[in-house]
């Protein structure tokens, strides 16, 4: 069945019931950004394979609504399927819905799978449609009929890490939760949210590609932590960790027949944006229910000294695999065929040599020339070119190792630069440079460093579509909030002991793209009559190209900065590398 095929099996279906719009989101019932095979249901009902996105299919449209970094992957992928894309103007927006409002008359029907939308979405679409007395059908999947040999749950182990790792074993970190909801007023907290789970019971998996997470819920309350978890996956051993620790381990089915248990007169805290709209539906309606984010989101944002520490260490370790990656790189090409899938197995292989590897934290992002211009790219078979001795290279990669997670963003010259690449690269390096080294005081927020950062690119009437930044996790999701920097008025304090990314970019569609990302942990800075200032301490460890950097742009400060921070590349990595791949390192690094 092809994806023609399928579009008019849901369409049949919808017909069938009396269904007037279907929607498909990105998500499973875990609300999570990356997904299970089981739950990649846009990509099995479309052929579109990004991150982000929503489906929406009436008789006689179907539509992608997905944001700026996946316009011509989504444009390429829906080719033939049924489906167009429709562009977002703000990323995440549900635009959508004033889409249906403008089509749907009184007495339709809009139909969604509720396992797959959050509590918060569920009662925005029925904040919008109800004055209109279009009605919800929130229990229809018209996928799984039509989904042959749908894949399984994953069976994979799981494990219990270490207080070694973590720096806090799971009765403290209970004893914290509980506290919070002491505050909250709150009888139980329902968490669903994959990397929460995996930090309050220091555990970790691999259900998830690229993410060390576990298919699991957990129902806290003062007195029981129950964790819904297929056993199977863990150890004994392990099992009574979790005893000793006094979880009570329950199968991961139950969990709606357990909600549906809860005392009448007592209160949930449930995350409107980290919870499924199936799972809410199963509360007693006498059940008070607060919303609000789950307070495990702010605590792991905020990493411990162990962690810290443990994080500069994976960091060295990755350094050493992108220096010998880069050099291997220089000296082999034009020698040997080298393309884009080539080129991220081979990253692959030189983290793979590193002590602690786990695996990859993200899909690796080869993009050479016109390919390094879509920000969200996967090179395929058929896309995949071969790198030439000419124009820009992009490397956006990371590995999860089990004492921390990285991400990084390179890009290099392989020769023959126009003064606009070069141009444009000062200005994405200006602006790294100034959002990553920007002090500021207490109470600042993601949007502040964003705009810091995007200034060096607006004042030349450049800019980019993505955030600046997001926060990343402690051998856990790449990807971590609350806290982000981007546009949007996102309302959570950067506080110390977050790490961040500081990734600015510029892209030329089907020219060249330019992005180069550290992640930065924020550190204190100065206390003085104004109040506390904080700053960001660089946890990245890679070289920076100087090849492609027009000096005159940069001021005194910033060509300082670039200076000392290439040779406290070479001091750190130094002892990790042989002479002749410090000689090249050293001579990559040379002062401008």
């Amino acid at each position: 069945m092809n994806y023609t095929e399928r579009l008019a099996a849901i369409r049949q279906q919808m017909k069938e019931q009396g269904v007037s719009a279907y929607i498909i989101p990105s998500a499973d019932p875990h609300i999570s950004e990356y997904l299970p095979d089981r739950y990649k249901c846009i990509y099995f009902a479309s052929g579109f394979t990004g991150s982000a996105g929503t489906l929406v299919i009436t008789q006689d449209f179907a539509g992608l609504w997905t944001d700026a970094r996946y316009f011509v992957q989504a444009k390429e992928q829906l080719a033939g399927s049924g489906f167009e894309l429709v562009k977002l103007q703000t990323q995440h927006a549900p635009e959508y819905i004033g889409w249906l409002s403008d089509r749907l008359q009184q007495g339709d029907v809009v139909a969604f799978d509720a396992k797959l939308i959050s509590v918060g979405l569920a009662q925005l679409l029925e904040q919008q449609f109800s004055p209109l007395g279009i009605q919800l059908a929130t229990d229809r999947d018209f996928l799984d009929p039509i989904w042959q040999d749908r894949p399984d749950l994953p069976k994979e182990p799981a494990f219990l890490v270490g207080e070694d790792t973590t720096g806090k074993v799971t009765t403290e970190k209970l004893a914290d939760l509980r506290a919070a909801l002491k505050k909250h007023r709150a009888d139980y907290h329902l968490i669903s949210s994959l990397d929460d789970l995996a930090w309050l019971f220091n555990l970790r998996g691999s259900d998830v590609k690229c993410n060390p997470v576990v298919l699991s819920f957990a129902l806290i309350s003062q007195e029981v932590a129950m964790l819904f978890i297929d056993a199977d996956k863990l150890s004994d051993y392990d099992k009574q960790e979790l005893f000793r620790a006094d979880v009570k381990l329950k199968e991961y089915e139950v969990i709606e027949q357990v909600l549906t248990e809860l005392p009448v007169h007592a209160s949930i805290l449930i995350d409107p944006k980290r919870n499924c709209y199936a799972l809410y539906k199963q509360l007693p309606k006498e059940v008070r229910v607060i919303q609000d984010t789950n307070p495990t989101t702010y605590f792991k944002a905020i990493k411990n000294e162990v962690e810290v520490e443990n994080t500069r260490k994976t960091m060295v370790k990755d350094g050493v695999a992108l220096t010998r990656f880069f050099k291997w790189l220089e000296e082999n090409l034009g020698k040997t065929k080298i393309t884009e899938l080539s080129v991220a197995d081979k990253v692959l292989d030189f983290r793979a040599e590193q002590e602690g590897f786990v695996g990859e934290s993200f899909d690796t992002i080869a993009g050479y020339k016109a390919h390094g211009a879509l920000p969200h790219y996967k090179a395929t078979p058929e896309s995949d070119v071969e790198l030439k001795a000419d124009g820009l290279f992009l490397l956006d990669s990371g590995g999860q190792y089990n004492t921390g997670t990285t991400d990084i963003t390179r890009v290099v010259s392989l020769g023959n630069l126009t003064e606009e690449e070069k141009t444009d690269y000062t200005l994405v390096l200006k602006g790294m440079i100034d959002g990553a080294t920007a002090r500021f005081p207490k109470g600042t927020r993601g949007y502040q460093i964003d705009a810091i950062t995007r200034k060096p690119l607006w004042d030349h009437a450049r800019n980019y579509g993505h955030g600046t930044g997001h926060g990343v996790g402690f051998f856990l999701n790449v990807h971590e909030g609350p806290h982000v920097f981007n546009p949007s008025p996102t309302p959570v304090d950067i506080e110390l002991g977050m790490i961040t990314s500081v990734e600015p970019g510029l892209y030329r569609p089907e020219q060249y793209g330019i992005r180069i990302e550290n992640l930065v942990l924020t550190v204190p800075d100065e206390s003085n009559d104004f109040g506390e200032f904080y700053t960001f301490e660089h946890l990245t460890l890679a070289l920076i190209d100087t090849a492609p950097v027009k000096k005159e742009l940069l001021d005194e400060r910033q060509i300082k900065w670039l200076n000392d921070y290439n040779q406290l590349v070479v001091d750190k990595l130094g002892p990790y590398l042989n002479e002749e791949e410090l000689n090249w390192l050293r001579n990559k690094a040379k002062a401008i």
